[in-house]
């Protein structure tokens, strides 16, 4: 497959510490469209909120317990290329310092990370959903396409699930994925 014009959202390294810091990056996707030479762009509101239900069950509290929430959109110059929704334990975020829009360099997972709260272990989740109005309008395809969404979870190394992310990228992406076999 022709990777040329796609974001390449590369799961074998995009969260290693020194990829997400690289510069002055405020993350991993960052990282990623400055890698392509494109102009990465985010807008950020925090909020504090419930969760979605099967997002608080992950996290392990109850649906009516107030989560931060990062809400996203994120831009390769002027075109909308993904949105992303991240939900936190109060705990964590207030620990961490991450209501404030802007994460600093490496992200809210380098802030969880100086805080106590270092992911060990990522698991994503990639499934396919119809599109929205708002995510057609968002994306410019139609009502009931079928779009991506990757839930990501990052455990703590005692296993607690410290931050949930729904990241529904717009069409265009590849996902590469490499797994050790030794």
């Amino acid at each position: 497959m022709s990777t040329k014009n796609a974001i390449v959202r590369d799961a074998t390294h995009r969260y290693l510490k020194e990829r997400r810091e690289s510069g002055e990056s405020r993350g991993a996707f960052e990282t990623e469209i400055n890698r392509l030479g494109g102009t990465p762009r985010i807008q950020t509101q925090v909020r504090r909120g419930p969760a979605p239900a099967e997002v608080a069950a992950i996290l392990g509290i109850s649906e009516t317990e107030e989560t931060v929430i990062r809400a996203r959109h994120m831009y390769n110059g002027d075109q909308l290329v993904q949105l992303a929704d991240s939900y936190l334990p109060l705990d964590v975020a207030e620990a961490a310092g991450i209501e404030n829009p802007d994460p600093g360099r490496g992200g809210i997972i380098s802030r969880m990370a100086e805080s106590g709260f270092a992911q060990t272990e990522i698991i994503e989740e990639v499934t396919q959903y119809p599109a929205t109005q708002v995510e057609a309008d968002a994306f410019g395809v139609e009502v009931e396409s079928q779009l991506l969404q990757i839930t990501h979870i990052g455990h703590t190394a005692d296993g607690r699930a410290v931050e949930v992310t729904v990241h529904k990228p717009g069409p265009g992406w590849v996902l590469r994925f490499s797994t050790p076999l030794s």
